[in-house]
């Protein structure tokens, strides 16, 4: 029995945790276009502050894969992916067979087609490589754009601040983390970010990007030109599912897989950035790109791989974040839908916000800025689908807490743990 994983981040780990709970003998092979140990790409935007260091970055430690058996295949990319023959092609000409396999390639950065692409000082900002090309060319008082007032797009923001940068984010929405903030969040996110001398171009974007060898300005949507010497990509993540194209492997926005994060086609499995799996919130699969999700996806297709029975119940994405001296989490839905029922608690000075979506007397979403206690019993309620109808005026409060919960509710949590 051979176990390829192609990637190596956090889903690779949980597979590879996942196989050996069952199977320590048989071969794991992992494949990666990077040269580097497992790391983490959350914190590349930690690496280019200089908040950690090189060794900080890394996952699991040096001898991980010498503890778990793995034969590490990096810096080498997969050419193509041959389902009947079960063949994998790399790019130095090699060939390597597999028994079972996982997709594991996470994602990949989106870039619109502009002119200017091709200039010196031009980045993405998601792996290691990319923000050790961009510390090599930085210096105080560097004018830099960054494309895309996301959650990736901020953390580089608030990066390349911290490294003495003059920093200009421009993004097309009318508002920052629309995807997990609403307008008021958004708000206060935003004036802490502008506290610290970030500045913001909403509802524009970036059209061209000029300048004769490197960076020199950028045009806007607008036609308004900026003086630039560094532009960073962080529009956003699509699945990498470029070599799977015209194959017969289901695919819809990410990989279609079933609960044991099986693909269409047997003996092939999926996890991560590049899955479409169950979110129990919406009561649909598409694809949830965050690192609890991706471990926990990665470890039962390893279960199931090495031949035990584990099932994928789904999730809903849940977001913890800080940028400067502002932090919040988020899970669920972040706008309403039709029928929800709005609690919110606002304490501006303090930038202090709550605020949680109910229907039918379930959570179905919450945003929580500066103020974190009881986060965890919000995601079980959510989780477990509690109906929280008769103490729903309670979940704002600070001293939100088990007793709070209904009888009915108290006895099932006692008797589930």
């Amino acid at each position: 029995m051979r176990y390829v994983i192609i990637g190596n981040s956090i889903a690779a780990c949980g597979c590879i945790e996942g196989i050996r709970k069952v199977d320590y003998e048989n071969e794991i092979i992992v494949i990666s276009n990077e040269p580097y140990h497992v790391y983490s790409r959350p914190l590349i935007s930690y690496w280019l502050s200089k908040k950690i260091s090189d060794d900080k970055i890394y996952y699991r430690p040096q001898n991980y894969y010498e503890k778990y058996k793995v034969k590490p295949v990096l810096g080498i990319k997969v050419e193509r992916v041959d389902f009947e023959r079960k063949n994998i092609y790399l790019e130095n000409g090699e060939e390597l067979s597999y028994d079972k396999l996982l997709i594991a390639t996470g994602g990949k950065p989106f870039i619109p087609n502009i002119q200017g692409l091709d200039k010196k000082n031009v980045f993405t900002f998601i792996k290691f490589d990319d923000v050790k090309g961009i510390d090599k060319v930085l210096y105080d008082g560097m004018r830099a754009i960054v494309i895309g007032g996301g959650l990736s797009g901020l953390k580089a923001a608030e990066a390349l601040t911290k490294r003495g940068c003059k920093v200009t984010v421009v993004e097309l929405a009318d508002r920052i983390l629309g995807s997990i903030l609403d307008n008021e969040g958004a708000k206060l996110v935003q004036e802490e970010l502008e506290n610290h001398g970030i500045e913001f171009i909403l509802k524009n974007s970036v059209i061209e990007i000029i300048g004769d060898d490197k960076v020199e300005k950028v045009k806007l949507q607008s036609l308004e030109e900026i003086p630039a010497d560094l532009v960073v990509f962080s529009i956003g993540v699509v699945p990498n599912l470029d070599i799977f194209k015209d194959t017969q492997l289901k695919i819809n926005r990410g990989i279609l897989v079933n609960e044991r994060m099986e693909t269409n086609i047997q003996g092939v499995y999926a996890a991560g950035d590049v899955v479409s799996a169950f979110d129990i919130i919406l009561g649909e699969n598409r694809v949830i790109p965050i690192l609890p999700n991706a471990y926990m996806q990665g470890e039962i297709a390893g279960l199931n791989m090495a031949g035990e029975k584990a099932k994928y119940d789904g999730t809903f994405p849940i977001n913890s974040i800080g940028f400067f001296d502002i932090h919040m989490m988020t899970g669920g839905l972040v706008n309403p839908i039709d029928g929800c029922e709005i609690l919110k608690r606002l304490e501006e000075k303090k930038k202090i916000y709550r605020k949680i979506y109910i229907k039918e007397g379930k959570i179905l979403g919450f945003m929580f800025i500066n103020s974190f206690d009881r986060t965890g019993m919000i995601v079980d309620l959510m989780r477990n689908k509690v109906d929280v109808s008769n103490f729903k005026d309670r979940l704002l409060s600070d001293n939100f807490g088990f007793l709070d919960l209904s009888k009915e509710t108290r006895k099932e949590k006692i008797w589930r743990s």
